[in-house]
């Protein structure tokens, strides 16, 4: 009794690495294998039956004609508009996602570079800073300097 109570509890867990999404179209894939598979043999019928190689059973070609007619008619020009709607919907849906979430996940990343950088460097970044400061200072009196070096050369120039 606990082995049969083990096994059913071992087929209701979820395998969390198979997202359900992926269930769901792994569903749809067989399904629609399936449907292909009984099409065809449908299909195999219908030509041994037309060729002669098989008697026809007017039961099974009356179901064959009640579930071809349940099958929409795909080649509606509303239809195939509407469905490639939906369809580029969706994928600009997924699109957009993937695009958020690729710039949520660098914002983070540069924030967590920031927050790193000042635990590791607290004092550098302000000292940095302050280097920064004076390095332009320094650069802005030098440019000054040689400003005034090249206008005392004209002026020694035009002298002569």
């Amino acid at each position: 009794a606990e082995e049969v109570g083990v096994e059913h509890l071992l087929r209701d867990i979820n395998d969390p690495t198979i997202s359900t999404v992926a269930s769901l179209i792994e569903a749809k894939m067989g399904g629609l294998s399936s449907l292909s598979d009984k099409l065809s043999e449908m299909q195999a019928y219908l030509e041994n039956a037309a060729s002669g190689k098989i008697k026809p059973n007017s039961e099974i070609i009356a179901n064959m004609q009640g579930i071809l007619n349940l099958l929409p008619n795909l080649n509606v020009e509303d239809l195939v508009k509407s469905m490639l709607i939906k369809t580029n919907d969706l994928h600009m849906v997924i699109y957009l996602s993937s695009l958020i979430r690729s710039v949520i996940a660098l914002h983070d990343l540069v924030n967590n570079q920031i927050r790193y950088n000042e635990q590791v460097h607290p004092m550098e970044t302000t000292v940095g800073d302050e280097k920064d400061k004076k390095k332009k200072k320094d650069k802005s009196g030098e440019k000054k300097k040689e400003k005034d070096g090249a206008e005392e050369k004209k002026e020694d120039a035009a002298k002569q």
